[in-house]
C-alpha cells in the first residue's frame, strides 16, 4: 500500500478531502495532480472547518510533504489568499511542507475574464462553469500558449512569452467578445506581485517524488472532482478540463513512472452534482430542499446549491470502473437518516428498454430513472464507530451498495469530523 489514490466516483464533492485528511497521517507525501481552484475540499479537524481549493488536504499534518503537481492549473492570487487563510488558523505552511511544480500552468486574470465572457456568449447553452478560468487555461496549455510556474524565475523569457500570448489572446477578446484588450503591464505586475511570494515554494517536484520513492516513502494522490467530470470519459462537454482519474495520477503528479498500489474511490450515500448537464433523477421542490439542507450541499468554492438525487447505481458503477477502485469510502450516510424509506436508482428507462449500464451522454437526456426502495433507519448514527453499531437497516443499505458496486466498502463516514468514520477490516 505504498502509493494510494483518493478519487471521486461520480460528479465530485463526494468527500475526498475528509478521506485524504484522515489517511494523510499514514503517508509521507500528498499530491494534488490535476485541476485548479474551481472546486474545493472541505476538511473539519482540530484547525476548524476549512475549505481547500488548491492546496493538498494533507497540509494539516505537519509531517507530510504536500505537492501541487504538474497537472494542475494555479491561480497565483487565489493560492496566496488560501495560504494566508490557513496560516491564520494555525496551519504551518513552509517551502518544506508545500512544494509547487515548476511545470504547473499559471491561471491568469484574463483566463477568468475569458471564462465569464464565454459563458455570457453561450447564454442558455452555457456549461455551468465556475468562471475561475480553468477551461481557458487548460485550453491555452494544449494550444501551447501558457506560462508555467517555473517561468517566474526567468524574467526575460516570461516577458517575451507573455507578450506573444497577449498578442494572440487579444485577437479573440476584441473580435469574438468585443471586449477591451488585456493590458500587458498590468498582467506583468500581477505576476510579479503574487509570483514573488510563491517563488520559494516552486521546485522540480519530479526530483522530490523520485527521492521519496527511492527512500521507500509512501505517496497519497488526491484528485479533484469525480470520474463523471473527466474530460474524456465523463458527461462531455459538461465536464472539467482535466482528468481526475486515478490512472492520470502519476502523470499529473510529476513522476509518470510511479505506480499505484491502491485506489480508494469516494462516493456519497446519495448523489449530488454542481454545474449544468444531464443529471438523471434530479429532485426538486421540498424533497430536494430537505436532502440539500440535511447534507449542507453547497459548493465549497462557489457556494452554489448542489443538484441532488438518490444514489444512482449505474452512474456510480461506471465511475468505479473508470477509477479501477480497489476499495470504497461511503460518505454522509448519516445525512439520509431522516428518510422513512431510501430510494435507489437501479437503472434507466429508455423507451421500452431498461438500461442498467451508464449510457453515452446524449442518451442521458432521454432516460427516466428506475427505482428500488429500501427501508430507512430513522435514528442518529453519528456516534457509531463500528459497523455493528449501525442499525440493521443502515448495515443492509451499505451492503446493498457494496454488492451493486462489486468493490469492498472499506470506510463509512457518519459525520464530517475526522473521527466520525467506521473502518471495516479487509476480508
Amino acid at each position: 500500500m505504498a502509493n494510494t489514490a483518493i478519487v471521486g466516483i461520480a460528479f465530485g464533492d463526494e468527500g475526498k478531502g475528509r478521506m485524504v485528511d484522515y489517511l494523510a497521517e499514514d503517508y509521507d507525501v500528498v499530491v494534488r495532480y490535476q485541476g485548479g481552484n474551481n472546486a474545493g475540499h472541505t476538511v473539519i479537524n482540530e484547525f476548524g472547518k476549512n475549505a481547500l481549493h488548491l492546496i493538498p488536504s494533507g497540509i494539516f499534518n505537519p509531517d507530510t510533504v504536500n505537492i501541487m503537481g504538474t497537472g494542475m492549473v494555479i491561480d497565483l492570487e487565489s493560492l496566496v489568499e488560501e495560504m494566508e487563510a490557513l496560516k491564520k488558523v494555525g496551519v504551518s505552511i513552509t517551502p518544506e511542507n508545500l512544494k509547487i511544480s515548476e511545470r504547473a500552468i499559471i491561471v491568469l486574470p484574463y483566463h477568468r475574464l475569458q471564462d465569464q465572457y464565454e459563458e455570457e456568449r453561450l447564454k442558455d447553452k452555457a456549461y455551468g462553469s465556475t468562471k475561475r478560468g480553468i477551461a481557458p487555461s487548460y485550453g491555452d496549455k494544449y494550444m501551447k500558449k501558457s506560462l508555467q510556474m517555473g517561468y517566474l524565475f526567468h524574467q526575460d523569457y516570461l516577458e517575451e512569452q507573455l507578450g506573444l500570448i497577449l498578442e494572440w489572446k487579444n485577437c479573440s477578446f476584441e473580435a469574438t467578445y468585443h471586449k477591451p484588450a488585456i493590458e500587458y503591464q498590468q498582467t506583468l505586475d500581477w505576476l510579479k506581485k503574487y509570483g514573488d511570494i510563491l517563488k520559494p515554494y516552486i521546485t522540480d517536484v519530479s526530483k522530490v517524488l523520485e527521492e521519496a520513492t527511492l527512500a521507500g516513502k509512501k505517496v497519497l494522490f488526491e484528485a479533484q472532482l469525480g470520474a463523471l467530470r473527466d474530460i474524456t470519459y465523463g458527461i462531455y462537454p459538461y465536464t472539467s478540463s482535466s482528468s481526475p482519474l486515478a490512472a492520470f495520477a502519476p502523470v499529473g503528479s510529476g513522476l509518470p513512472g510511479l505506480e499505484l498500489d491502491r485506489t480508494v474511490g469516494v462516493l456519497k450515500a446519495y448523489t449530488t452534482c454542481v454545474g449544468d448537464g444531464p443529471f438523471v433523477g434530479e429532485l426538486d421542490g421540498e424533497e430536494a430542499d430537505k436532502l440539500r439542507e440535511a447534507g449542507g450541499e453547497y459548493g465549497a468554492s462557489t457556494g452554489r446549491p448542489r443538484r441532488v438525487t438518490y444514489f444512482d447505481i449505474p452512474a456510480h458503477r461506471y465511475g468505479v470502473k473508470l477509477q479501477a477502485a480497489t476499495e470504497l469510502a461511503l460518505t454522509k450516510l448519516d445525512v439520509i437518516s431522516y428518510l422513512e424509506e431510501v430510494p435507489v436508482i437501479t437503472g434507466y428507462k429508455l423507451g421500452d428498454e431498461i438500461l442498467t449500464e451508464f449510457p453515452y451522454t446524449p442518451l442521458l437526456d432521454e432516460v427516466e430513472p428506475v427505482y428500488e426502495t429500501l427501508p430507512g433507519w430513522k435514528q442518529d448514527i453519528s456516534h457509531a464507530r463500528k459497523f455493528e453499531d449501525l442499525p440493521q437497516e443502515a448495515q443492509d443499505y451499505v451492503l446493498y451498495l457494496e454488492e451493486a458496486m462489486g468493490v469492498p466498502m472499506r470506510y463509512i463516514s457518519v459525520g464530517p469530523e475526522r473521527e466520525a468514520l467506521i473502518v471495516r477490516e479487509s476480508k
